[in-house]
């Protein structure tokens, strides 16, 4: 199999603890950050910073950092889980809602947990993680006609791309952490660390090894389930 093929079907979102003693390398973040610079971006516009955080202490005050879950987050994600591994198997699409608590994938019980939930720590996120690496788009940096800037998000995700596969050949663990974006955690976050104001934080990776296996149930669509040949409803290749 070709090797790019195989890291990418084996890279995975590590949902377990990472080791707290084992921070990544600095010649393994330098090989991160080396596919991060190459990452293809709209008109070149190379639209944002990285900060590595593997100080202890840092890390402690932004795991002190606490976060609400959101009805919203909970409704939308409901739509998207299955119930039995079965079930997934036969949508190919989705996770399996054993990965939550269980009130949070009861409809009935949503927005009770969302208004009673106890703001939670990010640390409860961070989960042990030695180094995290949060990355901040510049808005100025806008590619020229592109409305709302997508352009600019797809280069985002080109970057988070590279990122996780080149953590994966290296065997290190990641899980993007999107609490970290949440308007209220963000302002914290951007207080502590200086980011200038016109900077968003767009995603944030835990990066470690974990403790335990991270192994779950993977799907992904067949080719002829997303492919049309020379026009739409032509299914295959």
């Amino acid at each position: 199999m070709n090797e790019i093929l195989k890291i990418i079907q084996e890279r995975q979102s590590a949902r377990v603890p990472f080791d707290p003693n084992r921070p990544v390398s600095k010649n393994d973040l330098k090989q991160i950050l080396e596919a991060a610079r190459w990452t293809p971006t709209a008109h070149n516009m190379q639209n944002f910073d990285a900060i590595i955080i593997d100080d202890k202490t840092v890390l402690e005050k932004i795991g002190n950092i606490k976060s609400r879950i959101s009805e919203e987050f909970l409704r939308e994600n409901y739509d998207q889980l299955s119930f039995s591994k079965e079930e997934l198997l036969k949508k190919k699409t989705g996770i399996l809602g054993a990965m939550f608590p269980p009130d949070w994938v009861d409809p009935k019980k949503m927005a009770e947990v969302a208004q009673k939930t106890e703001p939670i720590p990010l640390t409860q996120s961070i989960r042990g993680s030695a180094t995290l690496l949060i990355v901040i788009y510049d808005s100025r940096k806008r590619a020229p006609a592109s409305r709302g800037d997508i352009l600019g998000f797809i280069s985002l995700g080109c970057l988070m791309e590279n990122i996780w596969l080149m953590a994966q050949s290296l065997g290190i663990s990641l899980q993007i952490l999107s609490s970290f974006s949440a308007p209220p955690v963000e302002n914290e976050i951007k207080n502590l660390l200086s980011i200038p104001e016109y900077m968003k934080i767009a995603y944030t990776c835990r990066l470690g090894y974990p403790v335990g296996a991270s192994k779950y149930l993977r799907v992904r669509r067949d080719i002829e389930d997303f492919t049309h040949h020379n026009q739409y409803g032509n299914k295959g290749i």
